[in-house]
């Protein structure tokens, strides 16, 4: 297992800035955020032009990580949006830049393509896990094609909803089991397990053969706020921030409730070989880029311990 981690918190920086950081900092790896320009959208960043990529391009790319030994590409692209957006348009750009990672992955000789199932917030689960369906069967056969892997973070997605609910349908193991029926495959992050009341490591242990690469996220919970709220988080007013719910908040793994030690050591425990990467999102360690290198270092110090040289 190596530990790597996740671009897109330093959305400022270049790719070629990032990896010499990141091998300075005792990193491994690098999840390479490849997102189309997208203004000043949180937690994005377009590190690979992807529409615009060729041989050539693939081969730079994997001199900087042999370079910097990050290994020899990056260990997957990332570009997690709404491949449900109810508006048809939209979806469509997001399938055929989903489509876009995976030939540039395969370029790369990258393994996996991480993304979102999405949601169309105005249908029922059901409807809309029928329409996932027919949208992934193009996207599933080119990354067979190609010798990607797709792979589905569980991350819930609330503020895409307009009531909080979850907005995107992979956030369950009963939803990875369907995902895997239809050749998705899962970016696990134990963090959002936590705040929908499920186990991390329980619902791990079952699945750890489906997940070829894994992420690295903590959270931290105030039950006490949620005596308030409720589950779903803040109502009133709640257009103001949809990704706050008032109860819970992501942090740099060390900082929260996720016992670390024993994701971990179910993964080993499972098999698992991949890479863990760290995804940035804690406000206290954000806002700025000596801020966000500290929370990774904060991360770096926490899981390299864990990890067997």
């Amino acid at each position: 297992m190596k530990l790597g981690m996740l671009t897109a918190c330093l959305p400022g920086q270049t790719l070629s800035q990032i990896a010499a950081w990141a091998a300075q900092a005792g990193y491994e790896a690098l999840e390479v955020a490849a997102w189309p320009a997208l203004g000043d959208r949180d937690f994005t960043a377009s590190h690979l032009d992807v529409a615009h990529f060729d041989q050539a391009t693939a081969d730079d790319t994997r001199a900087l990580f042999e370079q910097h030994g990050l290994g020899p590409a990056p260990s997957s692209l990332a570009y997690y949006d709404n491949n449900l957006h109810p508006d048809a348009d939209e979806r469509k750009r997001v399938n055929e830049h989903v489509l876009a990672c995976i030939d540039a992955a395969a370029l790369l000789g990258t393994e996996t393509v991480g993304t979102f199932v999405g949601r169309h917030p105005g249908k029922s689960v059901s409807e809309n896990l029928r329409d996932a369906e027919e949208v992934f069967k193009p996207l599933v056969d080119r990354a067979g094609e190609q010798g990607v892997k797709l792979i589905v973070e569980n991350c819930v997605m609330e503020g895409w909803h307009p009531d909080g609910y979850p907005g995107n349908l992979a956030y369950s193991p009963e939803l990875w089991e369907w995902m895997f029926s239809i050749g998705l495959y899962l970016n696990y992050d134990p963090s959002h397990l936590v705040w929908m009341g499920i186990d991390p490591v329980e619902a791990l242990k079952p699945y750890v053969d489906r997940i070829p690469h894994a992420q690295a996220k903590d959270i931290q919970l105030f039950p006490e706020r949620r005596n308030r709220y409720g589950w779903p988080g803040i109502a009133v007013d709640r257009e103001a921030d949809p990704f706050t719910t008032g109860w819970w908040r992501y942090r740099v793994p060390g900082l929260g409730d996720v016992d670390w030690r024993r994701v971990v050591d179910t993964l080993y425990e499972g098999g698992f070989d991949g890479v863990l990467s760290v995804e940035h999102e804690d406000p206290l360690w954000g806002g700025t880029e000596d801020k966000v290198h500290v929370g990774l270092e904060v991360a770096h110090r926490t899981l390299r311990p864990l990890l067997v040289a």
